[in-house]
């Protein structure tokens, strides 16, 4: 049987290109492309999943985070392949926590796309070079990178989420009607944000966001 693969990314013509090269690799089978997670999650069958989901970050309505850790609770049998043009270490260390199984850069060449899922295909972790680089990088300068680490692991999906629309140059009332919230939650977010980061105004809290790659300011 042919290893069964989703993609999940907002570009059609990224899509139509990487279905067939999957489908030319023999093994494996594109059986299911979206948009973004909600439109994924719409089209899914629980009762027959992907075995892969090659999925990208930036995506509007339901973003990569969001859809990776909706696959995490909901269909943890499903293995997630990261293919994104970020490379910053917040985009990388959100997805490994969310349990991707590999995390790769748009520009790779088509053999390391291959390497790739043919990893995710054996239960094999992969992240290319740039990647690699980074996770020794952590390794090597334990200290540092190590609170760094946590302190952006201490930061919850909702907390992320809010960061972005903060750069937004957003109300906290708009923010709130855009994540369906009340803006007391909202303004719970902040207040642990701020003691978290040991950050005491909104514009601390935004540049943080920009450094972290929270938030791209090119985008």
């Amino acid at each position: 049987m042919k290893t069964t693969v989703a993609l999940v990314d907002d570009h059609e013509l990224l899509r139509s290109g990487l279905a067939g090269i999957i489908n030319s690799l023999g093994d494996f089978e594109v059986v299911l492309e979206a948009g973004n997670g909600q439109e994924f999650i719409n089209k899914l069958d629980k009762n027959s999943p992907p075995d892969i989901v090659i999925l990208d970050i930036t995506m509007p309505i339901m973003d990569g985070y969001e859809t990776a850790a909706w696959i995490r609770k909901e269909v943890p049998s499903i293995k997630v392949l990261v293919l994104s043009m970020l490379s910053n270490d917040m985009a990388i260390i959100r997805m490994l926590r969310n349990g991707v199984k590999g995390y790769i850069i748009k520009d790779s060449k088509p053999h390391v796309f291959r390497e790739a899922i043919e990893s995710i295909q054996k239960n094999e972790f992969y992240v290319n070079e740039l990647v690699r680089d980074k996770l020794i990088n952590y390794v090597s300068n334990e200290e540092d990178e190590g609170k760094q680490t946590a302190l952006l692991l201490n930061i919850s999906e909702p907390e992320a989420h809010f960061l972005q629309l903060l750069c937004a140059d957003k109300s906290y009332k708009e923010i709130a009607d855009e994540m369906c919230v009340s803006v007391r939650t909202i303004d719970n977010y902040r207040d642990n944000l701020f003691k978290k980061l040991e950050i005491k105004t909104r514009v601390g809290l935004v540049v943080f966001a920009i450094k972290q790659g929270i938030v791209n300011i090119y985008e």
